[in-house]
């Protein structure tokens, strides 16, 4: 079997499982399986597989086929400028928390070395997008998981970023102490009535302890406070439909300059707010 029928091959195969985009799906599955580039990929179209490659393509599209994330069968994945590794010990980064990113970085231009606290870090990318983005930026990172502390750790490793994030097990802020210039996170917020109505991407492979939560919110917002600077900044990240609630609270809580963002499909999707009061010295 050549190259090209092979890729043909696998496309039929995932178009019957359902998958959104099976030619793009199947044709990245080769580079993998083939430890070839895109242009490499075409340019040898018509040469045969040897029966290891074959095999190990034939995995991989049976692995998509049962709809497991595109993500974990290549074990990385694009967020912002990186390429960072992924398992099912984290969520997938998604197109939306690349705006969460955006919106800190807005906050964060015009500190030279700021402070920033990520909750709930997964696989780092929040983290790690903006030690990388913002080069004076020292970030600490927390996350329950001992496991997805570990994608973290490599991430970081791996991304040279390691002297300037600072990775802690636990919850919420850890033993993180602050004061901290930008607290950050994307906590989980599908609700257990939504998840049979996700994809089976998401359903039956992400993490459910980081998927599925309710009033999270609440809970970082009190335990973001007492670790915040008085001139600091909190974003959230939130579901469809769940911003106003998130901010609602902010407000009755006393939180000053409560606002959202939408993302790149217009939806409310982040909510930013700043302290209104004094509570911790400056450094």
């Amino acid at each position: 079997m050549s190259v090209r029928e092979a890729i043909a091959s696998a496309i039929e195969r995932l178009g019957q499982a359902g998958c959104p985009s099976p030619r793009v799906d199947a044709e990245l599955l080769a580079q993998q399986a083939l430890s070839l580039s895109r242009a490499e990929l075409f340019a040898r179209s018509e040469r045969v597989l040897e029966a290891q490659e074959e095999r190990r393509l034939a995995g991989y599209v049976e692995r998509r086929y049962a709809r497991e994330p595109l993500a974990y069968i290549l074990g990385e994945w694009g967020f912002r400028r990186l390429r960072l590794r992924v398992s099912p010990d984290v969520l997938i980064p998604r197109p939306e928390t690349e705006i969460l990113v955006e919106r800190c970085l807005e906050h964060l231009a015009s500190l030279d070395e700021p402070h920033v606290l990520d909750i709930g870090t997964g696989s780092g990318a929040i983290a790690l997008s903006i030690a990388d983005e913002h080069p004076g930026a020292q970030v600490t990172a927390t996350d329950s998981s001992e496991a997805a502390l570990a994608v973290a750790c490599d991430n970081a490793r791996r991304l040279g970023l390691r002297g300037r994030v600072r990775l802690l097990e636990g919850d919420l802020c850890a033993s993180a102490r602050g004061p901290f210039d930008l607290i950050v996170s994307n906590p989980p917020y599908v609700s257990a009535a939504e998840v049979a109505g996700l994809e089976p991407e998401v359903a039956r492979f992400e993490p459910r302890a980081a998927l599925v939560g309710e009033g999270l919110h609440e809970r970082i917002i009190d335990a973001a406070r007492p670790v915040l600077a008085d001139s600091g900044w909190l974003l959230l990240e939130c579901g469809d439909g769940q911003c106003e609630a998130v901010a609602a609270v902010l407000r009755q809580r006393a939180w000053a300059s409560v606002a959202t963002a939408d993302d790149l499909s217009g939806r409310p999707r982040i909510v930013e707010a700043a302290p209104s009061a004094p509570r911790l010295a400056p450094r």
